[in-house]
């Protein structure tokens, strides 16, 4: 199994050192393809060309928009391209975007991005076993980056 992993050069944190980890964390035996773009408007590309051109199963596309109302924007863009490219490869596309202004400091910014990016990198891997690896955890109010909302049953 190969796992695509797009990232940027804007980022102010290395996420994909933390996708990465989160890989060879899980001791799973799967084929890291990285492609690195300067932002998060040239994440769809990435991602078709890393699952057409690089055999890629499945691709998470790591993004960080800073804090400006243009940035949101872009962002809003980038995420709908990558649903473009999912729908045309049908292949998943995880999108795993921190907004820089989510955080109160540094620190907090740090571990929101910690895990959200390893999480969503562990979902990958859930998803390239197949569909179902993910249902025992429907319904939980699971969230990536922050404290999970739990079920209200």
């Amino acid at each position: 199994m190969k796992i695509g992993i797009a990232d940027t050069m804007f980022a102010t944190i290395d996420m994909f050192r933390i996708a990465e980890k989160a890989i060879v964390d899980s001791k799973e035996d799967v084929t890291i393809e990285r492609y690195t773009v300067p932002g998060f408007k040239d994440l769809p590309v990435a991602a078709k060309k890393l699952i057409e051109e690089y055999s890629c199963d499945i691709v998470v596309a790591l993004g960080m928009a800073g804090a400006a109302d243009i940035d949101r924007i872009c962002a809003t863009e980038a995420s709908t391209g990558l649903i473009q490219a999912e729908l045309l490869t049908n292949k998943h596309i995880l999108k795993v975007f921190i907004h820089m202004d989510e955080a109160k400091d540094d620190k907090e910014l740090i571990s929101i991005t910690h895990n959200r990016v390893y999480k969503h990198t562990q979902n990958a891997l859930a998803l390239l076993k197949g569909k179902e690896m993910l249902s025992k955890d429907a319904g939980k109010g699971i969230r990536q980056g922050f404290e999970d909302e739990g079920s209200i049953e």
